[in-house]
Formats: C-alpha cells, sequence, structure tokens
C-alpha cells in the first residue's frame, strides 16, 4: 500500500511538471500577443507567438526548475523563454511597457479562472457536489478522478506562477511595472540589470530564506496565490 501511494504521490507531481510547462508557455504568449497588439512584432516574427511549449521551454527553468520546485515541496515556479520585444518598436513605450508585462500574469489569472470554472462544473457533473471529494486522491484505479485533482492543481500552478512573476525582481514582470519612473540613463541601466538579474533572483529565492532568517518570497506567495487558490476552489 506503501509502494502505491508513493508511486501516486510522484505521478501528481510530474501531473503538476506538466501543467506548470504549460501554463508558462501560454504566460509567455500572452507577453507576445500582448506586444504585437501594442506594435511590435519582434516575438511574431521569431516565431514566439503561440501557445506550443516547445516554442519557449527553457532546459533549466522550464524543465528543471519546476522539477526541483515540485519534488522538493517548494512550489510552482518556472519561466520560460523571454519573449523578445523591442521597447523602441511600441506605439507608446512608457505605457506598452507595462502592459506588455503585465500581460503574461494576466494569462495565469485568466487560466486560473478557467480552471476554476471547469473543477467547479467538473465536481458538479462527477460528484453531484461543488466540494472535492477528498478520498479520490486515493483511487489511482479511477482515471476520471484525475480530471478534478489536474483542475485543482492547474489553480494553483497558475495562480503561482501569476503573483510570482509580480515580484519586482529584475528580470520578473514586476520589476517591468517600475519602468514609467525611470528614465533617460536610469532606463539603459535597467535594461543592462536585467540582462544578468536572473541568476541573483534564483539565489534569493533557493538561498534567501537560510541567510535572512526569513523567506519573504514564500510569504508573499501564501498570502496572495495561496488565498486566492483557495477562494477560487471554494476553500475560503
Amino acid at each position: 500500500m506503501r509502494f502505491q501511494f508513493d508511486m501516486i504521490d510522484i505521478a501528481i507531481k510530474l501531473l503538476a511538471v506538466g501543467l506548470v510547462i504549460f501554463s508558462a508557455s501560454f504566460h509567455e504568449f500572452g507577453h507576445a500577443y500582448a506586444a504585437h497588439r501594442c506594435g511590435d512584432d519582434t516575438a511574431k516574427e521569431a516565431g514566439r507567438m503561440t501557445a506550443n511549449p516547445l516554442a519557449h521551454i527553457d532546459p533549466f527553468g522550464s524543465v528543471l526548475l519546476p522539477v526541483l520546485c515540485v519534488m522538493s515541496g517548494f512550489g510552482y515556479l518556472a519561466y520560460a523563454k523571454p519573449v523578445p520585444y523591442n521597447p523602441w518598436r511600441l506605439r507608446h513605450p512608457e505605457r506598452d511597457e507595462v502592459i506588455v508585462a503585465i500581460a503574461g500574469p494576466a494569462a495565469n489569472i485568466i487560466q486560473a479562472l478557467v480552471g476554476a470554472l471547469a473543477y467547479h462544473a467538473c465536481l458538479r457533473i462527477m460528484y453531484g457536489t461543488p466540494e472535492w471529494p477528498y478520498y479520490l486522491y486515493y483511487l489511482e484505479a479511477d482515471v476520471l478522478s484525475w480530471l478534478p485533482l489536474a483542475l485543482q492543481l492547474y489553480i494553483q500552478v497558475n495562480c503561482s506562477l501569476a503573483f510570482f512573476n509580480l515580484l519586482p525582481i529584475p528580470p520578473l514582470d514586476g520589476s517591468k511595472l517600475l519602468l514609467p519612473f525611470f528614465k533617460g540613463a536610469s532606463r539603459d541601466r535597467y535594461y543592462q540589470i536585467q540582462r544578468y538579474a536572473l541568476p541573483v533572483t534564483m539565489a534569493l529565492i533557493w538561498f534567501g530564506p537560510e541567510i535572512l532568517g526569513i523567506d519573504p518570497i514564500g510569504a508573499w506567495l501564501d498570502f496572495t496565490a495561496g488565498n486566492l487558490s483557495d477562494f477560487l476552489m471554494g476553500w475560503a
């Protein structure tokens, strides 16, 4: 029985990794589509205006990182290859850069909302209840029981990706919301920092709690993504 439970647990984690990869890819599609609507077709010309994960996968950020996070119980964190865009091709650069930045997290929130609608409809149709039947977690033989579980994970994954990316740390999308306050040389300096900020950001995520003795990013995700996903699943 213990072996069966472990296998189910591993299968659930692999399912979560797959959902992270797909959701992160749709996040990047959101950026590409917003840039296109704002006049910049750099991403479209590069073949990135698609939700196909193959166009966006980064070997570390889209595969290894979510595997490490999910398997270690750290959460649902990932990133795909950044969608290329040229701020000088945007119709209104200062305004449109913010729109392009917010489009990624918005794509995740939209996915979470769609997932929540499907999740509650699934429970009502399949089990005649708006509440999650917890016993289904152990029914590995019941293939249909995996559908509401997958939708539950889909909601949690997208809430986590949305609010993680809203952190005001380069190169995350939240840092770009500060761009209207940067002018001239300071804006150029931001673009330079953004190129090299990812390793620093990842080090902060992994080692920050040990060094600082607190986990501000985890607390942020619990307060935002955790509460929103609970609300969407009716656990509030």
